[in-house]
């Protein structure tokens, strides 16, 4: 029988999260982590292996969160897509800011194992997906131009908004409203 954990993972996540978001990259070393989340240090290693892992652990933790409900919302429609990712941005502005902040390979010091590496190639294929969906539904096409079209105003408007706004400390809920008009326009 398996040993029960001692320290909960998503504390531990959290806690590398919180030191990526507050001081960049270098912040979120394993003593660092250890120290923020009660976890002692020989613990983190042998549950995550490395500095790198935990913290990709983290990153794509947030990076699902996000998706999940964002894409399930996109296949409803653009308007409740944009009103999650407002949402999201002000209900979980942890995971938020580390979204919006920083891509995998500013986090990682070394090449990922396979395993991982596989997870984190493949992380984005549900959102890839549902834009081409979306773009047959707006264009009656899925090729490059419409796909295009459809990631301009469904990802790179709404990820410009979202970095803007919450960097100057000016999103709100009417945002979700605003964006949601812009967004589809582009789609028009």
């Amino acid at each position: 029988m398996p040993r029960p954990l001692l320290h909960d993972p998503d504390e531990v996540l959290d806690a590398a999260r919180d030191l990526l978001v507050e001081g960049g990259p270098r912040a979120a070393g394993i003593r660092a982590i250890a120290e923020r989340s009660g976890a002692p240090s020989g613990s983190l290693y042998h549950r995550f292996g490395s500095r790198d892992e935990l913290v990709a652990r983290a990153w794509l933790r947030a990076v699902r969160r996000f998706q999940d409900g964002y894409v399930a919302a996109l296949d409803d429609s653009v308007e409740d897509a944009v009103r999650w990712a407002v949402t999201f941005a002000l209900d979980q502005p942890g995971d938020a800011h580390l979204l919006l902040r920083f891509g995998r390979h500013e986090l990682l010091d070394t090449e990922p194992g396979a395993g991982l590496a596989a997870e984190l190639s493949a992380v984005n294929e549900p959102l890839q997906r549902a834009i081409r969906r979306l773009a047959r539904r707006s264009f009656g096409t899925a090729n490059a131009d419409a796909v295009e079209r459809t990631t301009y105003a469904v990802v790179d408007l709404p990820l410009a908004v979202l970095i803007r706004q919450l960097r100057a400390g000016t999103l709100t809920r009417a945002t979700a409203d605003r964006l949601a008009r812009a967004v589809r326009a582009l789609l028009s």
